[in-house]
């Protein structure tokens, strides 16, 4: 019996032993699991967090880089304005202050003609030819005769009230004379004494002349500072003339229409230089005397 007891407890305590042996063996190895696993689940966290602040400085950057490129933006348009600005005022500046090269910008012209003009009948008045009382010397005077003559061209619009670009419509006042004698023998009116009154004949010399006083439309091409050669037309413009000596029946005055084209240069800052050539139309006749006809000359002219 003893033996058996002795036994049982040697079984009870290789049992324990086992047991014991076990719990040291597996216990280790379940506590390095836990700690793995801990490890893991924060490595994992801090992943997460590093994830994170990756994303937000993708984000702030993403951010930066809008607001770098719009303040880029920003400073081109800056730069683009600021030349348009200089540019402008580069031009103001020019009008201003022009050089040999500058283009004068104002609007009104006073200018000097001269030339050759040339009538397209031969004079017939009271001085020259008299069919009333046909005595004395009775000459004509040429056809072909000089002029001189001054104006004014106002400046209406710069593009034809908004119409044509770079057209400019001006009022032109003009006034000239024309001189085809000088000393042409007269009729016995123009006799020292009179024929008439049974004189001797000795005729006196008349001057035939002509002055004309016209107001006009004139349309200029080519306005702007870009150009310093600039043609213009006049398609229709009122003349009245007036005639020395006198008709027959005494009579000095005549409208007509004007017709007239020509070029005109800026040579330097508001002084221009031009050609022009002007027919002046006359209907019929007046009391027998044709004076219509034709200038071809150049002029000279100062802007303010």
């Amino acid at each position: 019996m003893k033996y058996i007891l002795q036994k049982e407890k040697l079984a009870a305590q290789f049992a324990v032993g086992l047991f014991s042996l076990s719990c040291m063996i597996v216990g280790p190895q379940a506590f390095a699991a836990d700690s793995s696993a801990q490890r893991i689940k924060q490595l994992e966290s801090t992943l997460q967090q590093i994830q994170g602040e990756l994303n937000r400085i993708k984000a702030e950057s993403a951010r930066t880089q809008e607001i770098q490129n719009e303040l880029n933006r920003v400073k081109a348009e800056s730069a683009r304005t600021t030349q348009k600005v200089e540019q402008i005022q580069e031009v103001r500046s020019s009008k201003q202050d022009a050089g040999f090269d500058g283009i004068s910008d104002k609007r009104t012209m006073l200018f000097f003609r001269g030339g050759y003009a040339r009538s397209d009948e031969t004079r017939n008045g009271v001085s020259i030819e008299s069919r009333v009382a046909p005595v004395g010397a009775q000459e004509r005077a040429d056809r072909d005769a000089w002029y001189v003559g001054a104006g004014f061209d106002f400046q209406l619009t710069r593009d034809t009230w908004g119409l044509i670009p770079k057209t400019e419509i001006d009022a032109e006042l003009m006034f000239e004379y024309k001189q085809f004698a000088h000393g042409v023998p007269g009729s016995a009116l123009a006799n020292e004494p009179t024929q008439l009154a049974g004189g001797a004949l000795n005729p006196r010399g008349v001057t035939v002349s002509q002055f004309t006083l016209s107001a006009a439309p004139k349309i200029k091409f080519n306005h702007f500072a870009e150009y310093k050669l600039r043609p213009w037309i006049i398609p229709a413009g009122l003349a009245i003339h007036v005639l020395s000596p006198p008709t027959e029946s005494i009579t000095v005055l005549d409208p007509g229409i004007m017709f007239a084209g020509g070029l005109e240069y800026n040579i330097w800052k508001d002084f221009f230089i031009g050609a022009d050539a002007r027919y002046q139309l006359i209907a019929g006749s007046l009391d027998g005397t044709k004076f219509g006809g034709l200038t071809v000359g150049g002029y000279m002219g100062i802007g303010f």
